[in-house]
């Protein structure tokens, strides 16, 4: 090509020869919150206004609208407060479903007033279904509730909230009536009898080399029937995120590689390119040809 020869591709004020200034990166974002010729390279657009790295960092979100891993972390953080918080509701009724157990005040102590009493069986049952129940409703109300941000994070919060609540209840439901059965065992003559509150004997906290607490028994009822639960729930999940997708041709399914968000989505490509047109149709049979000059 002759330097009188103008380079369609090469912008007016170019001159022949030098090489062609590349364009400048895109400083911010439109109205529609995205650069009309797409990110920089090596970046992706965040809805948010800002560029991310690309491809993101492992746990980082891809697609709109999904959480980040700060504020995953914070949502599992009060998950499992709330969770823990439960636990006094769920101790007053413990204490309010557990029978009372019936004792004689001797001189050496109280003693069961019956060879074989049944109330702390009774009581251990008792807490033993409210904590499998609890379970069972905590994770389904996660799965349900967090459905975004389903994971193996939601997974642990709420098997350590199902834990808190029993420790929680546990605690609560007992120490109800507790203050009097001291009273009464300190100073009621011999003979005397009265009743003693609920308390656990299938479950407690134990000391693992004298030191660190552990849980043991039925107070890790509510945080196994979270957890198993949870995974149930995701093993019989159609989605292979856990989280929702769009349907194949649905509302947010991808029309074309590159775009964003599918039908009425976004696209990274220009706004400013024509779309291809289509092929001439062929000439019906028995059509006349073109003239000929």
């Amino acid at each position: 090509m002759s330097p009188d020869t103008p380079d369609p591709h090469r912008p007016a004020d170019t001159p022949a020869g030098a090489a062609p200034t590349p364009h400048a990166a895109p400083t911010g974002a439109p109205a529609d919150g995205l650069p009309a010729d797409g990110p920089p390279a090596g970046q992706g657009y965040d809805p948010g206004g800002s560029y991310l790295p690309w491809p993101p960092p492992s746990g980082w979100p891809t697609q709109p609208g999904e959480p980040r891993p700060r504020h995953t972390r914070a949502v599992a953080a009060g998950l499992v407060l709330g969770l823990t918080g439960l636990g006094v509701p769920l101790g007053l009724l413990w204490a309010a479903l557990a029978p009372d157990t019936p004792v004689l005040k001797t001189a050496e102590g109280a003693v069961y007033a019956q060879p074989q009493p049944e109330q702390p069986i009774a009581a251990d049952g008792w807490f033993s279904l409210l904590g499998l129940g609890f379970g069972v409703l905590a994770a389904i109300a996660v799965w349900t509730l967090l459905r975004r941000r389903r994971g193996p994070v939601n997974l642990v919060a709420v098997t350590v909230g199902a834990l808190g609540t029993a420790l929680v209840a546990w605690q609560v439901g007992r120490r109800i009536g507790l203050d009097g059965y001291q009273r009464l065992l300190d100073t009621a003559p011999a003979g005397t009898s009265f009743d003693k509150p609920a308390d656990l004997r299938a479950g407690g906290i134990d000391r693992l080399f004298g030191v660190l607490p552990v849980p043991y028994g039925n107070l890790l009822l509510a945080a196994f029937a979270a957890a198993v639960t949870y995974t149930l729930l995701a093993g019989w999940s159609r989605w292979p995120s856990l989280r929702p997708e769009p349907e194949p041709g649905g509302p947010g399914w991808p029309d074309a590689p590159g775009a964003v968000g599918g039908a009425g989505g976004v696209s990274w490509g220009s706004a400013g390119t024509p779309a291809p047109t289509a092929a001439p149709e062929p000439p019906a049979p028995g059509a006349a040809g073109p003239t000929r000059g």
